[in-house]
């Protein structure tokens, strides 16, 4: 494993300590960063900084990630947010899901602030858990310019639409 990639995994180590002691404090402090913007209060660098301090990309991506996840710290969260958005889909009658699921997709990074605030309070008023660790993978590669995490997300979202209209083998024995 990479030096940044053991930098990454204690960051998130380290957010999920929260969540597990029940560090109401550090957690709110963490939220706070989503008022003006995690980049702009110190309260979230102190719990960043020391995992990927002097990697400004790396830095402006932790610092969102980690006021995202103060926002719904829920373990158990599979796939990518398009994954996440089918499941949403799946237990709201709601037809802005789809709308929401295009303005991210969409997005441009210095954007994704913004979308993904209003995507992780959707998962939690849902009662669907985010995987933080493919999220912080995802974020760091958002700007590729083959665009590829979104058409995995999308994948995540409508790929699974067609296999539950498929008939399962064994219905077609029937």
């Amino acid at each position: 494993m990479t030096e940044i990639a053991e930098r990454l995994n204690r960051f998130l180590e380290h957010l999920e300590s929260l969540r597990d002691k029940g560090d109401r404090g550090a957690l709110a402090q963490l939220r706070r960063g989503l008022a003006n913007g995690p980049e702009q209060d110190p309260g979230v660098f102190r719990h960043v900084f020391p995992f990927v301090a002097g990697r400004p990309r790396d830095e402006d991506v932790c610092l969102l990630l980690a006021s995202l996840f103060a926002l719904h710290p829920e373990p158990g969260g599979q796939g990518n947010m398009g994954d996440v958005f089918r499941r949403i889909r799946g237990v709201t009658d709601s037809d802005s899901v789809e709308g929401r699921f295009m303005a991210l997709l969409n997005c441009r990074g210095e954007d994704l602030s913004l979308h993904l605030r209003h995507a992780v309070s959707l998962a939690k008023a849902n009662d669907v858990p985010v995987n933080w660790k493919q999220l912080l993978t995802d974020l760091r590669l958002w700007d590729h310019e083959r665009r590829f995490v979104q058409r995995d997300w999308a994948r995540g979202y409508w790929g699974r639409k067609q296999e539950a209209a498929e008939p399962s083998q064994s219905e077609n024995q029937n």
